[in-house]
């Protein structure tokens, strides 16, 4: 069993081999690239997926694991909705207990100003009939009981979902295999093989590929990739720390946070806890280069973000990072198989002293395990689902601002669809591709 969070000394799961072609070909192995595979091969499709370190061993694993509805934008919004009813599908075919379970999500209220928020929220998502509510002050102390704070009042959606993010895309990686996808673990893409303005195949560290269409689904290394191709986008990755509590009572079978602590009842009995608000920002060259471009999303603060000065050796935005490179030598992604940023032990402390103080009676709160990941981001807080525009072929699906892991099947269906040339079911006019140099105004994204 490879240990969690995962890293490039776990042993390789998916082997390959590495085909001469493909059909389509997928950078990324983490919930977007792996159910993408899936609903391709559903439909016939040759589908190679390719990974630099693990399957999921990036934000796919390290989220929170919440299937939310709620607090979506409203664009995101329909496409989540189709991906909780995805979830329930994959979950029952993959024969592998994920951890899902429908135990509802619930924002609390600090003041009035976030049952504002809240309500704003409800008259967005009123179109769409989700059991949203809101709860008031009594209603939410009966909700979680044994809070030491009382809360102004609560926003619950109760189909609202969890799993076990680091169980459920193995798992989904199995189901693809069994569906016909090959997966190759530790097999960089150093870059596309473009002629003629068309893409024509992927070049790995392994040798080349022949495909007519690739899938960037990289996550955080996505930008760096796409650069190399003359594609700029504005992706930045924010830290996020993460802790895991050892077993405990059970306080709430579900997940809910205010502003201080997130947290949510883990399968193995115990609570997985994160910030409710505040992610690390490293500065790097592309920090610079969109700065103008996060001006709204700074203003707001809809990651609560602390600033950095230099990002680790190696990171996507590191100053020493290549921004170009041959493709038959070394790339940056594999001289980083798995992008393993160090959790903030003050932030683990706080996490600590924060569920403590919320939870009295519980004592002292064991930590199991502690780690961080590195989410993609984008400045209005919602991501990229598209074809570029400037090169045939290739699709982007990327900057899924901390949202992915919940809406990833809805996203994967849709960019199966796309590629396929099929119509995708939603309005996708929000994730386009050129929202960033049309002259488009930054349309925020919620921050809940």
């Amino acid at each position: 069993m490879p240990t969690f969070p995962f890293s490039e000394a776990d042993p390789i799961q998916f082997h390959g081999p590495l085909p001469k072609r493909s059909d389509v070909v997928i950078i990324g192995g983490g919930v977007i690239g792996v159910t993408t595979a899936i609903y391709l091969a559903e439909k016939g499709v040759a589908v190679t997926l390719v990974e630099k370190g693990r399957i999921a061993a990036e934000q796919s694993s390290r989220n929170w694991g919440w299937i939310r509805k709620q607090g979506r934008d409203a664009d995101e919004l329909p496409i989540v909705i189709e991906a909780c009813q995805l979830w329930e599908q994959l979950a029952a075919e993959c024969g592998e207990d994920i951890g899902l379970s429908q135990t509802g999500v619930t924002y609390l209220a600090n003041s009035e100003k976030d049952m504002v928020d809240f309500e704003a929220f409800m008259k967005s998502a009123a179109p769409h009939a989700i059991d949203t509510h809101l709860l008031g002050a009594a209603e939410t102390a009966k909700l979680i009981p044994g809070m030491a704070r009382r809360f102004h009042g609560a926003m619950r959606t109760p189909s609202d979902m969890r799993a076990e993010p680091w169980l459920a895309v193995p798992a989904l990686a199995r189901l693809a295999i069994r569906k016909g996808v090959m997966i190759v673990e530790n097999c960089a893409a150093r870059a596309l093989d473009i002629s003629a303005g068309k893409v024509s195949g992927v070049i790995t560290e392994s040798g080349r590929i022949e495909a007519s269409t690739v899938l960037v689904a990289g996550g955080a290394w996505s930008s760096l990739l796409l650069r190399k191709h003359g594609i700029s986008i504005p992706q930045l990755s924010v830290r996020s720390t993460v802790a895991a509590t050892e077993a405990m009572p059970d306080v709430h079978a579900g997940a809910a946070v205010d502003e201080k602590v997130a947290f949510r009842r883990r399968q193995d009995g115990g609570y997985t806890l994160a910030p409710g608000g505040g992610s690390a920002l490293y500065i790097g060259p592309d920090a610079f280069r969109h700065a103008l471009k996060y001006l709204p999303a700074l203003i707001n603060k809809p990651f609560g973000i602390g600033y950095l000065p230099v990002a680790p050796k190696g990171f996507p935005d590191g100053w020493a990072t290549a921004r170009n490179w041959d493709a038959d030598r070394q790339s940056p992604f594999e001289r980083m198989r798995v992008l393993n940023p160090a959790p903030s032990q003050k932030g683990l402390q706080s996490l600590k002293h924060e569920f403590e103080q919320l939870f009295p009676t519980l004592g002292p709160v064991r930590l199991k395990t502690t780690w961080a990941g590195m989410i993609d981001a984008m400045p209005d807080v919602v991501p990229i689902v598209d074809r570029a525009q400037s090169i045939d072929g290739l699709i982007v699906a990327t900057g899924m601002s901390g949202h992915g892991f919940g809406i990833g099947p809805g996203i994967g269906r849709v960019v199966a669809d796309l590629i396929q040339g099929n119509a995708a079911g939603h309005d996708l006019t929000r994730f386009r591709l050129a929202r960033f140099s049309d002259g488009s105004p930054i349309k925020l994204g919620p921050a809940l």
